[in-house]
């Protein structure tokens, strides 16, 4: 899955660090003889399909691979620390607001073309680019998000009497008094005598389900709404959300919680609960419209007991535009054994992908082994389709920076204080703006 920004909570590493025996145990013999390669990543899911993959590559050339998987929250602490100390693993997974930093401490290998050939030209091109740095690359390409979904409850869509072809079609103004979005959201939105958030008697201290999942979420939310007003979260390094549409944009979500009530309190729904928490409350059929990524499909696959599906994200003004990321496998400079490395990246950048999405866990980077993923989500009678062809309209660029931690840090308080509806949106914004861009550049 491909989350949220990095979150920096620290806890100690022993209690961190979940190791996963490889698949072909060695025998002392076969230790002398044949490497070991360490790879860490923080899905458990793409771990699993990992140990089937590298049992493959084991019976091939008898290079055995151990996986590592650290918790998401912990997961940047430790890495940070591990890299510091040159006991990172071989092979880590980075994500495009962490990379920068590591390779231009010089931490990384890059990738390069005559080591890879073929396989180049095989991978998600907008990966590619998203981690490229001066000129070089900086990862092999493992997974590539699909764009951001509408999930619905067809129970809850029934008992409103909305269709699935008005969530097809919702669109969102912030400059009209009223749009689809709100109405439709309204009417999802009960409390627990039934009356819906419409309604002059609607309690909003006794929600018993909520329309929609407006929140600080970052991938699954806040980046979807800018793009699909013509604003941006970034542009290049600087952060550029202080713009006209930038505070239509959050107004109009800071308005959709504390105003129209029709989204879970913000204190409740603030990092690190964020998407978490709302997407269980879909999947326990607490909401109506939870919109969020492929990450959650095998989440909702398992979880919920109600028939849904997936729609197209609501339309702003610029149309309906998601954000796509991805995710590399990034080679540590200081890795045991080079040659091996090399080999197990070979394997994750071709042939040994097909695995990654055999359960739906996730979509590949490598384009030409996708069709298990695929095949999976059709098997199981959920069209997907929604999420693919919303990149038809374009994207908005995901977070990216040298220091983007230290510029999370330093912008959450603001965001969080002001979807809370305890800081206004206007000042929040450009407080927010000028706090992540001075810590991106190292001046506060």
């Amino acid at each position: 899955m491909i989350k949220k920004t990095a979150l920096t909570m620290a806890l100690v590493a022993s209690l961190c660090l979940l190791a996963v025996a490889p698949l072909n145990p060695a025998s002392a013999a076969d230790a002398k003889t044949n490497p070991t390669v360490t790879v860490r990543l923080w899905d458990n899911a793409v771990a699993s399909a990992y140990q089937t993959s590298f049992a493959q590559l084991y019976k091939k050339t008898g290079i055995r691979v151990k996986t590592e998987v650290i918790p998401w929250a912990n997961y940047w602490t430790q890495l940070h620390t591990d890299l510091a100390s040159k006991t990172a693993s071989d092979i880590f997974w980075v994500n495009a607001g962490n990379f920068k930093l590591y390779d231009r401490a010089g931490l990384l290998t890059p990738i390069t073309k005559a080591n890879f050939g073929s396989q180049w030209n095989n991978w998600d091109a907008s990966v590619v680019k998203q981690y490229t740095d001066h000129g070089k690359l900086w990862g092999v390409p493992q997974l590539s998000d699909p764009g951001i979904g509408l999930y619905y409850n067809k129970q809850l869509l029934d008992q409103a009497g909305i269709t699935v072809a008005q969530v097809n079609k919702l669109q969102w103004n912030p400059t009209a008094t009223t749009d689809s979005l709100r109405s439709v959201t309204q009417k999802l939105t009960r409390d627990s005598a039934g009356h819906t958030a419409a309604d002059t008697s609607f309690d909003a201290s006794k929600v018993a389900s909520y329309g929609f999942n407006a929140a600080f979420d970052l991938n699954a939310i806040v980046l979807n709404f800018l793009g699909s007003n013509g604003a941006a979260w970034q542009k290049g390094d600087n952060f550029a959300f202080d713009s006209a549409k930038g505070r239509q944009t959050f107004q109009y979500l800071v308005d959709l919680i504390n105003k129209r009530k029709v989204s879970p309190p913000a204190l409740e729904t603030n990092p690190p609960a964020g998407g978490d928490l709302s997407r269980d409350l879909f999947i326990q059929g607490k909401m109506a419209l939870f919109e969020s990524g492929a990450y959650n499909l095998a989440n909702v696959l398992q979880g919920a007991n109600f028939t849904w599906g997936i729609a197209r994200i609501p339309a702003g003004p610029a149309g309906a535009i998601s954000v796509t990321n991805g995710i590399v496998a990034a080679a540590n400079k200081h890795a045991k054994n080079q040659a091996a490395t090399q080999k197990v990246l070979q394997w994750l950048g071709g042939e040994g992908a097909k695995y990654i999405g055999a359960k739906g866990a996730a979509l590949t980077a490598v384009k030409n082994a996708r069709t298990p993923f695929f095949n999976f989500w059709k098997a199981q009678s959920i069209d997907i389709s929604p999420m693919i062809s919303v990149l038809n309209n374009g994207y908005v660029q995901a977070p990216s920076g040298a220091n983007y931690g230290a510029a999370e840090t330093a912008y959450l308080p603001f965001f969080e204080s002001m979807f809370a509806g305890q800081l206004a949106v206007n000042t929040g914004i450009t407080q927010a703006q000028q706090a992540a861009n001075s810590a991106m550049k190292g001046t506060n």
